[in-house]
């Protein structure tokens, strides 16, 4: 049988510390969520010989053990509570060459846990570039540690890691790196010693300078730690000190085995950072990536979301030609099918948005976003920090507002929560496209320009106006006092890993089609249900209509349609939709529209399934759903419903409605009351239905 070793991965932000967990699990990877928190909890297996295999945790970056937000508290119980699932039976620190004296207080403190640890230092194939020369076998000895060089980006060196996993849960033993009680206060630290000999004495430090005890401590244990929690400013000038010491301590060991000479350098980042961080040209090439980005979705994506498109149309059609007529056929047919379709249309699109964001990502020019940014910020009540949920929620709203525990003002943290929604999540994206696809023709402007492209990258432009808008007027009107620092790391350039990526796109796209998929095929059957039914005088519309002379003088076919028609509006489903449409018909909707916006407050993405869903029922015909929602007449007006004042009065509803019940969930986790997920679903929906009424009386 295999020795399953846990194993922990920790290390700095951009030290290449999911790289190295990706090379290790590949796909044998899961994402959950550590119990009471919703940080995001990354686990796998690798097996690491033929006797051993591990299970791989990948823990959130940190810069110290000491935790300042909910992602470094996460590693501190990890590593300090014994008793909890994720406690390793060996630590893989991760640092970053360039950055290895920073890197190394991390390590410092980790080894004083007395925890088997391995050092990994990433990024060794920029050595030359830098300059950089590293003494690895005086390194090791000054450490009292394995250390193994790898290069991550080019998938060296990982079988080292692997052998020296194994043999550092072998050795099962590991000494401290730096005895910190003689060079900060010898007394106070020998009495603390004599408390217990359960706990190593940075243990025993730790459940002091954090108030945080393992619930198998003993209560008299417990009560004598607390004693020397009486004088706070004492803890803050000892922690200091420790800092100070380690840095001495870590000094001394780079001094001979660290050499960085600069003449041999062969480093373009100055130059570029000048170019990507100028104050105009910066912007510049934001804007043209943006617009490179978005350009590809509807070019690159066309080709296959017609073929999809296509092959679930024609899905419905062979399954009730084949099976037996009835409920279940139906059901099928023009239920499950249909509300599936609308949701994997739109594969292609979601996977090369999160493709190009993982490609700004790992090439380090992300940062530089944030650090361009943080000036505009800053004038509108933001935190530099801000731009990175702002950014990361054109993937999706709920880990976005998760990112927001790295900004250390409260009030710059709510405000952000509060506004990153209007930011244009993946989930629209569905919306959007369908809509535009309908109401803008597809040309190109300048010979180049795709105008479908520019009305899709001026949506994304307005989500993130009018975050930026509501987050002043938040800025201005909330009376909440806080400090505010901003601090950003600039990682090197480096040329994005294909594995990474591709991993990254397979990871977050399964997750939008599994999430939106359980929720859209429990939707279509419901949906389907209320659309095929209904009270008395839906059975006897047939009878109804047989009765009407002008309805016998026409042909078969439009007689089947009108049927189908009229049943659609008998049924529960035109009961409801009818019972909302005097409020929706300013806005230029009609009742099936006002059923698709009802069902989109679950996950916006449900409002292309909900229409299929309700066409498909409405029409027995199997035409794709951006056919059917094209031939779809207003009864009002004769015209075609979807033409430009609706679809923009939908793409308007869309960017600034607040319509995610999880995203309103996680506001609520984030913020500990329902005060201000109610604020946002008030206010943004107020705010979608006034602009969206204003921009359907403009163009009608």
């Amino acid at each position: 049988m295999s020795d399953r070793i846990k194993v922990a991965l920790v290390g700095n932000p951009n030290t290449g510390k999911t790289s190295l967990f990706n090379h290790l699990t590949g796909l044998n990877q899961k994402v959950g969520n550590y119990p009471g928190v919703t940080v995001d909890k990354k686990q796998g297996t690798c097996t690491l010989s033929k006797s051993h295999k591990a299970i791989i945790t990948d823990l959130p970056g940190t810069y110290s053990i000491n935790p300042t937000s909910e992602d470094e508290s996460i590693v501190f119980r990890t590593l300090f509570h014994k008793d909890v699932t994720e406690y390793p039976d060996v630590l893989v620190v991760v640092a970053d060459v360039e950055n290895l004296k920073r890197n190394l207080l991390l390590f410092s403190q980790i080894k004083d846990l007395e925890i088997p640890t391995v050092l990994v230092i990433n990024m060794v194939d920029l050595m030359q570039k830098k300059g950089i020369s590293i003494d690895v076998k005086m390194l090791e000895e000054e450490l009292n540690t394995e250390v193994v060089l790898i290069s991550a980006r080019r998938n060296e060196g990982i079988d080292k890691v692997k052998a020296a996993i194994v043999r550092s849960h072998v050795a099962a033993k590991s000494l401290p790196m730096c005895d910190i009680n003689h060079k900060i206060d010898a007394e106070y630290f020998t009495k603390l010693k004599e408390i217990t000999s359960e706990f190593s004495l940075y243990q025993l430090w730790l459940m002091v300078t954090q108030n945080n005890f393992p619930e198998s401590i003993d209560e008299g244990v417990k009560k004598r730690l607390l004693n020397f929690r009486k004088d706070v400013s004492q803890i803050r000038r000892y922690q200091n000190k420790e800092t100070i010491f380690r840095y001495q301590e870590i000094n001394r060991i780079l001094k001979n085995v660290y050499v960085v000479d600069k003449s041999k350098a062969t480093d373009l980042r100055g130059k570029l950072d000048r170019v990507f961080t100028h104050k105009i040209w910066g912007y510049a090439i934001f804007f043209v990536i943006l617009l490179l980005i978005f350009q590809s979705i509807f070019d690159w994506a066309s080709v296959p979301m017609d073929y999809i498109d296509e092959v679930f149309s024609n899905l419905s059609g062979w399954v009730t030609s084949t099976l037996d007529e009835g409920m279940l056929t139906r059901l099928i047919a023009d239920g499950i099918i249909p509300g599936i379709g609308g949701v994997v249309i739109f594969i292609p699109q979601i996977a090369i948005l999160f493709m190009f964001i993982a490609i700004l990502e790992e090439t380090g020019y992300m940062s530089r976003v944030v650090f361009l940014m943080d000036k505009i910020m800053r004038r509108f009540g933001l935190n530099g920090k801000s731009i990175i949920p702002l950014i990361s929620g054109t993937a999706c709203a709920i880990p976005a507002i998760m990112a927001t525990r790295n900004i250390s003002s409260w009030k710059e943290r709510l405000i952000t929560i509060l506004v990153t929604p209007f930011t244009t999540c993946s989930a629209r994206l569905p919306v959007y496209a369908i809509l535009i696809a309908l109401v803008i023709p597809e040309k190109e402007l300048f010979g180049f320009l795709n105008l479908q492209g520019l009305v899709l990258l001026s949506l994304y432009g307005l989500g993130f106006a009018a975050a930026i808008i509501a987050a002043y007027v938040l800025h201005k009107t909330l009376k909440i006092n806080s400090k505010s620092f901003f601090v950003v790391e600039m990682p090197d350039y480096k040329i994005p890993s294909f594995k990474n990526i591709v991993l990254n796109v397979i990871e977050k796209t399964k997750a939008f089609v599994l999430g939106a998929g359980k929720i859209i095929l429990a939707l279509s059957i419901v949906l389907w249900f209320l659309a095929s039914y209904g009270p008395g005088e839906f059975n006897a519309v047939e009878e109804n209509l047989a009765k009407m002379e002008s309805f016998q003088n026409l042909s078969e076919e439009v007689q089947e349609y009108q049927v189908a028609s009229m049943k659609l509006e008998k049924s529960y489903i035109g009961i409801v939709g009818k019972s909302i449409e005097p409020v929706i018909r300013p806005l230029g909707y009609d009742w099936k529209i006002g059923i698709a916006l009802l069902s989109s407050f679950a996950a916006r993405e449900v409002f292309v399934g909900t229409l299929a869903t309700i066409y498909s029922v409405a029409d027995d015909e199997q035409n794709t759903i951006k056919e059917r929602m094209a031939s779809e007449i207003n009864p009002r007006t004769g015209e075609n419903m979807f033409n430009l004042p609706v679809g923009l009065s939908l793409l308007i509803f869309y960017a600034f409605a607040m319509q995610c019940m999880a995203t309103l969930a996680i506001v609520k986790r984030e913020t500990k009351t329902w005060k201000w997920p109610m604020i946002q679903l008030v206010g943004m929906g107020a705010l979608a239905y006034v602009f969206s009424f204003i921009t359907y009386n403009l163009f009608v």
